[in-house]
């Protein structure tokens, strides 16, 4: 009876200590120093020689070797996660959005100054890329494997892993890989078609040999790279890149493609509540909903697949999106912010297409305006940075809370700059992994796992589900934060054909 009494009169002074963090983390946001910490982080996950102006000065060289014993150069590229391994799907569907973030809100990157920065984070991924396609029907997928990566704990810059390269062919086909890397190779041509030219004609034409591969030599890649271990459609990857391609080349026979093979290959027939690296339904659809032409019956088949994907994240269709009990998207306990980003990206797209067309969103349960399905895209934003009942802000060095142990080798390690001598591959667990303390290095701008079903979050190393971090998770917020600090209006408005329907 007495330690009820001492727990009833102590919830006043936790009432009012959860009402002071809330009033700290709803302040407001500054959305340009989110959107210059997020770009950040890929310089935290460079591999290969790093460039005289890396900001990210605790790491080092690292993969050097790289490609050498298979006798091609992949030295370069990007670790997607808190591992050492270069995987290369998740690494171009990175590459893609990023992509996407600035052909969309280009203008308002640059008004933050960060447009040069992030092109220079999309260019370290397609240079990679272009070395990992030496002929056409070849591509690199990956590089080191994750048994033999997972069983150690070292910086990048001490790897003594496998760094095997396994390559995709016409003999061991990967549609989902080379469709995604064609998406990729197609979404950065349009970047730098006005700045570097030549380089966006080179992208362009890696793009049109991947699709061609992808398409001509249909298969799963992780049937061919047995150690991706993936679970993965095929027939999405393929309408991603025709999607893209089109958009990159103006070229008739994509758009055909498109319309022919909609219903084929499931562009206008799956009804999808999530969108992310192995999944592009929702992604291809909402691309494709803005067109109109000869095409147009089936075009609005796909838009009508797009809607149902947004009606489903704002509540309002017929099987809406799960979320936590803070109002956060949830799909899944491992690392599900990756879910958040990508689908607030759509929704921030898709109501500026809604916007320019003076259209609202037809749902089930009633009409959604423009602005309502931005504000459900700010929600999920505002609630990464701080906005929820922990207080957390679960992009890393933003806010006053936030992880401090993140599941990471080279963060969670003292730099190679500070103590070059070699971490040993399980020495790296007893030493490092093991602590209890912060990270040595900040992991600045690093979008972790989150939180789980119920809002919950354990921020410990050894929670690979909740504090892992992600290449995927990052690169659709570039696109929103850029999109939040700048207002409305970006390079989509000059791209030909990117008016929605009327």
């Amino acid at each position: 009876m007495e330690k009820s009494a001492r727990r009833i009169s102590a919830a006043p002074l936790l009432l009012l200590f959860l009402l002071c963090s809330l009033h700290s983390a709803f302040a407001g946001h500054d959305y340009g120093q989110a959107l210059s910490k997020s770009i950040l982080f890929f310089e935290a996950q460079r591999s290969g020689f790093l460039p005289h102006n890396q900001r990210v000065t605790w790491r080092s060289n690292s993969g050097l070797n790289d490609g050498k014993a298979s006798g091609v150069d992949l030295v370069g590229g990007y670790y997607d996660a808190g591992d050492n391994v270069k995987f290369g799907l998740p690494m171009a569907f990175t590459v893609t959005m990023m992509s996407w973030s600035i052909i969309e809100y280009g203008k308002q990157m640059a008004a933050s100054g960060e447009l040069h920065n992030a092109m220079e984070a999309i260019k370290w991924g397609t240079d990679y890329f272009i070395k990992a396609h030496p002929e056409p029907n070849v591509l690199y997928g990956e590089v080191g494997d994750g048994n033999t990566d997972h069983y150690c704990w070292q910086r990048p810059e001490d790897m003594t892993t496998d760094r095997r390269a396994y390559r995709i062919d016409p003999s061991n086909p990967g549609s989902d890989l080379a469709g995604e890397t064609a998406a990729a190779m197609a979404a950065a041509s349009i970047v730098f078609r006005h700045s570097n030219p030549a380089y966006s004609r080179e992208l362009l034409n890696h793009a049109y040999q991947l699709f061609d591969f992808a398409d001509k030599y249909r298969g799963k890649y992780d049937s061919s790279i047995t150690v991706a271990c993936l679970i993965n459609f095929v027939q999405d990857e393929l309408l991603w890149a025709a999607a893209w391609l089109y958009q990159a080349s103006n070229n008739q026979y994509y758009l055909n493609y498109l319309a022919a093979n909609g219903d084929a290959l499931g562009g206008t027939g799956w009804g999808m509540t999530e969108f992310g690296w192995d999944v592009k339904y929702a992604g291809v659809q909402t691309l494709v909903a803005k067109r109109a032409g000869p095409h147009a019956t089936v075009f609005q088949r796909y838009q009508q697949k797009a809607e149902y994907f947004m009606c489903g994240c704002v509540g309002k269709g017929s099987r809406n999106i799960q979320k936590t009990p803070g109002g956060l998207i949830f799909r899944q306990r491992w690392n599900n912010l990756q879910f958040v980003t990508s689908a607030s990206f759509l929704a921030t797209v898709y109501s500026d297409y809604l916007s320019s067309a003076r259209k609202s969103l037809q749902c089930s349960a009633g009409n959604v305006s423009p602005s309502e399905l931005f504000s459900f895209a700010k929600s999920q934003v505002d609630y990464i940075l701080g906005d929820n009942l922990r207080a957390t802000s679960y992009m890393v060095g933003y806010g006053n809370n936030y992880p401090q142990q993140v599941h990471h080798r080279a963060s969670s390690i003292v730099s190679f700059k500070k103590d070059p001598r070699p971490i040993s591959c399980r020495g790296g667990y007893a030493t490092w992994f093991s602590k209890k303390s912060s990270d040595p290095n900040l992991l600045t701008g690093a979008i972790v796992g989150g939180p789980d079903a119920y809002d919950n979050f354990a921020d410990h190393r050894d929670n690979y589900e909740q504090t892992e971090p992600a290449t995927y998770n990052n690169a659709p917020l570039l696109g929103i934060l850029a999109r939040l600090g700048g207002g409305h209006g970006g390079y989509n408005q000059l791209l030909p054909g990117n008016d929605m329907k009327k």
